[in-house]
C-alpha cells in the first residue's frame, strides 16, 4: 500500500477515533491511533473505546467513517462485527460493574445491620442506597400499623412534599396499600392511569404533590407477615426491569431484617431493664426486710426492758430514717387518724404518715412519721407494728397505774374509815407507794362541775376525775381515792406552800386534765396523818365544807382552803341561798354600779370597815369627804333611809362580805 493511500486512511481513523471520543471528551479531543485496516486491525478502535469507557453511541463512529472513506465491504463487515463484540463486552462490563455496585451496597447495608445501633439510621441508609442504585427521583419506606390497620410513611429520600411524607394508606388503598395487603411487588409506569389498585383523594393528592409517575413497591416480609413496603419512584414514565425489582426486593429484605433486629434489641433491652429493676427491687426488699428485722429486735428489747412509748418512737425513727413522734389523739389530724383507726393501717396526711394507736376500739393516740411522703409498704408495716407495740405498752402502763391507783385509794380509804389501824403498818404501806405519812399533808376534796346527760356519762366523768387525781397524787407522792361522788386527795405540803395555793393549783390541774371545771376545797394542814387518822377524817369534812361554800358563792371551778372563810365557812355549809340573800340585800347598789360604772359597793364596804366614819372612809378611798357623803346619799336612796340601823347594817355587812368572798369586790 502506497504512502499516499495510507495517510488518508490514518486520517479517517483519526477522525473516527475523535468522533468516538467526542461523546466522552467533546468534539475537540483528537482520536487515538488505530484505524480500520491499519496496524491495529478492525478491533483496535473499539478496544480504545472500551478502554476509555466510551458511550454506546461512540461505537458507531468507526463504521461510519470507514463507509465515508469508501473502504472495502469486507473491511466494513469486519468493523461491524468488531463493534458488536465490543458492545457485548461493554454491556457485560456494565452489568458486572452494576452488580458489583449492587453487591457493594447490599454488603454495606448488611454491615450496617450487623452493627445496628439506630434502626432509623439503617432504614435511612437503605432508602438512600436503593434510590441511588435504581437511579430514581424518590425512594421511601412505609410500615404497617397493626393498631390502626393501615400503613404509614416511616422514611423518605428525595421527597419534597410535606403532605406526601405524612401519608397513611389503608390496606388495599393505592399501590402501597395493595402491596401491603397482597404481600406481592407491584410496579406501575403511570400511577394515575393505573386502575389495578384503588385510588383515594388523600393518596392521589399526596402523590400529585410529589409529582410521581412511575412507582415500584416491594413488600417488607418477616416470615409470612408483611410489616411494610419499600418504594422507588420517578417523576416521569419509566419501565422498571426485573433486575431492578429484584434489587429493591433485596433491600426490602435487609430493611425487614433491620426492623426485626431492632425489635429484638428493644425487647432484649426491655428484658434487661426489667431484670435490672427486679434486681434493684430484690436488693431494696432485702434491705427493707433487714430493717424490719432490726426494728422487730429493737422493739422486743424495749418491751423486755420496760421501755416507754417515746423509746419506741425513737427506735422507729432510726430504722425509718425519719422523725417519729407519739401524740395524743387530740393533737393528730382528725380525719387521717379516724381513717387509720377504721382501716387498721397507717395513712398518709400531706407529707406525714399517721398510724392510730388503739386498744379494743379505744383510741389511745397516734404515731406520726413526719416529712416522709414516700414510704415503702414494708416500712409502712413497720410503722403500723410500732403503733401496735405502743398500744401494748400504754395498756401495760395503764394497768400498772390503775393497780397503783387502787392501792393508793385503799390506803386513803383505810385512813378515813378504819381509824384504829396500826400506824406502823400504814407507814409501811405508804413507803411502798413512795409516800411519807409522817410529813405535813393537806386533805383536798374535789368535785367535777359537769351536768351529765345520763348515769353512764356521770359515772364516766367521775372515773376521769379519779384517774386524773390518782395521777396527780402519784407524781406528788400522795394518795387519792374516789369518795362521796367526788375525789379526795391527801397531798404533802411543801415548805413555804399554803393550803390555799395548793387548792388553787389542784383545781387548775384537774380541770385541765378532765377538760371541765373542778372545784377543790382544802383543809388546814395535818401533821403526821399516819399517827392521827382522826385528824384526817376531820380534815376531809373541812374540805368538803369548803367545796360547798365555793359552790354556794358561785365560784365553781376554783380552789380555796378553810382558812379563807373563817367563821363564815360554818354558815355556808348546807343549801342556803347565798346569791339570793346578797341580791336582796345590796342588789340595787350592785346593779347601780354595773349600770353607771360608779363605786358605791366599794365605798359602802370601806364605810363599814372604817367604823362608819366618813372622815376615815375618805382617807381609805383617797377621795374628798364630800364625795363620800354624796355616795352615801345615793346608797340611802337605793337601800332606804334605814340602811344604817343595826339590823340592816349587819345584813348589809354580811352581804358585802359574801360579795367579797365571791371575788366581786376588789381588795
Amino acid at each position: 500500500m502506497s504512502r499516499d493511500h495510507v495517510e488518508p486512511v490514518e486520517r479517517s481513523v483519526s477522525d473516527a477515533e475523535a468522533a468516538a471520543h467526542g461523546a466522552e471528551a467533546g468534539p475537540d479531543v483528537p482520536a487515538a491511533a488505530g484505524v480500520p485496516g491499519g496496524p491495529g486491525g478492525a478491533e483496535a478502535p473499539f478496544l480504545e473505546l472500551l478502554a476509555r469507557d466510551a458511550s454506546a453511541e461512540a461505537y458507531d463512529r468507526p463504521v461510519l467513517l470507514a463507509r465515508a472513506e469508501g473502504l472495502p465491504p469486507e473491511r466494513i463487515t469486519a468493523l461491524e462485527h468488531a463493534k458488536r463484540l465490543a458492545l457485548r463486552v461493554r454491556s457485560e462490563m456494565e452489568g458486572r460493574r452494576r452488580r458489583e455496585a449492587e453487591l457493594s451496597a447490599l454488603f454495606e447495608t448488611a454491615h450496617d445491620l450487623a452493627g445496628l445501633r439506630d434502626v432509623d439510621a439503617v432504614l435511612q441508609a437503605i432508602v438512600q442506597r436503593a434510590r441511588s442504585l435504581l437511579g430514581t427521583d424518590v425512594a421511601y419506606l412505609s410500615l404497617n400499623d397493626p393498631v390502626r390497620g393501615d400503613t404509614y410513611m416511616r422514611v423518605t429520600e428525595g421527597s419534597v412534599a410535606a403532605r406526601f411524607q405524612q401519608l397513611r394508606l389503608g390496606m388495599g388503598e393505592g399501590l402501597g396499600g395493595l402491596v401491603a395487603q397482597t404481600a406481592r411487588p407491584y410496579v406501575t409506569d403511570d400511577y394515575f392511569r393505573d386502575d389495578r389498585f384503588r385510588h383515594t383523594t388523600t393518596i392521589d393528592a399526596g402523590v400529585n404533590d410529589e409529582g410521581l409517575v412511575a412507582i415500584l413497591g416491594v413488600p417488607l416480609m418477616l416470615g409470612a407477615s408483611v410489616i411494610g413496603v419499600l418504594f422507588a419512584a420517578d417523576r416521569r414514565a419509566r419501565v422498571f426491569e426485573r433486575e431492578q425489582i429484584a434489587l429493591l426486593g433485596s433491600f426490602a429484605a435487609l430493611a425487614a431484617a433491620a426492623i426485626d433486629t431492632a425489635n429484638l434489641l428493644t425487647e432484649t433491652r426491655s428484658a434487661l431493664a426489667g431484670l435490672e429493676r427486679a434486681h434493684e427491687i430484690i436488693q431494696d426488699r432485702s434491705a427493707v426486710i433487714e430493717r424490719a428485722s432490726d426494728v422487730h429486735d429493737r422493739l422486743a428489747e424495749l418491751v423486755l426492758r420496760g421501755g416507754g412509748v417515746h423509746d419506741v418512737a425513737a427506735a422507729v425513727s432510726q430504722v425509718l430514717a425519719g422523725t417519729v413522734d407519739f401524740t395524743e389523739a387530740g393533737a393528730a389530724p382528725a380525719a387521717a387518724l379516724e381513717t387509720s383507726r377504721a382501716e387498721g393501717h397507717a395513712v398518709r396526711h400531706e407529707d406525714d404518715w399517721i398510724a392510730a394507736v388503739t386498744a379494743g376500739g379505744e383510741l389511745l393516740g397516734a404515731l406520726v412519721l413526719r416529712g416522709h411522703p414516700g414510704l415503702d409498704p414494708v416500712d409502712q408495716r413497720t410503722l403500723e407494728r410500732a403503733a401496735m407495740v405502743t398500744s401494748l405498752l400504754l395498756l401495760a402502763r395503764r394497768s400498772a397505774a390503775e393497780a397503783e391507783q387502787r392501792v393508793r385509794g385503799e390506803l386513803l380509804d383505810d385512813l378515813l374509815d378504819a381509824r384504829d389501824r396500826d400506824p406502823r403498818v400504814l407507814r409501811e404501806r405508804a413507803s411502798r407507794l413512795r409516800a411519807d405519812l409522817d410529813a405535813t399533808h393537806v386533805v383536798l376534796a374535789a368535785r367535777l362541775e359537769a351536768d351529765a346527760a345520763d348515769a353512764d356519762q356521770e359515772a364516766d366523768a367521775r372515773r376521769r376525775l379519779w384517774s386524773a387525781a390518782s395521777h396527780l397524787a402519784a407524781t406528788r407522792h400522795g394518795l387519792a381515792a374516789a369518795r362521796d361522788g367526788g375525789t379526795v386527795l391527801l397531798l404533802p405540803l411543801a415548805p413555804g406552800d399554803t393550803a390555799t395555793e395548793l387548792a388553787h393549783r389542784t383545781a387548775r390541774h384537774l380541770g385541765t386534765a378532765v377538760h371541765g371545771a373542778v372545784t377543790v376545797g382544802a383543809s388546814a394542814p395535818v401533821q403526821g396523818p399516819a399517827a392521827h387518822p382522826d385528824a384526817v377524817v376531820a380534815a376531809y369534812e373541812e374540805g368538803r365544807r369548803c367545796v360547798e361554800a365555793l359552790r354556794l358563792l358561785g365560784r365553781c371551778g376554783d380552789g380555796a382552803a378553810a382558812d379563807d372563810f373563817g367563821f363564815l365557812g360554818l354558815l355556808l355549809a348546807g343549801t342556803r341561798d347565798v346569791a339570793g340573800f346578797v341580791d336582796r340585800t345590796i342588789g340595787e347598789v350592785v346593779a347601780y354600779d354595773e349600770r353607771r360604772g360608779t363605786d358605791l359597793v366599794r365605798t359602802l364596804d370601806a364605810y363599814f370597815a372604817c367604823g362608819m366614819s366618813p372622815a376615815r372612809t375618805k382617807d381609805d378611798l383617797h377621795v374628798h369627804v364630800n364625795t363620800v357623803a354624796q355616795r352615801l346619799e345615793r346608797v340611802a336612796r337605793l337601800l332606804g333611809e334605814d340602811w344604817q340601823t343595826p339590823a340592816r347594817a349587819l345584813e348589809i355587812q354580811l352581804a358585802l362580805r359574801l360579795h367579797r368572798l365571791a371575788g366581786r369586790i376588789p381588795n
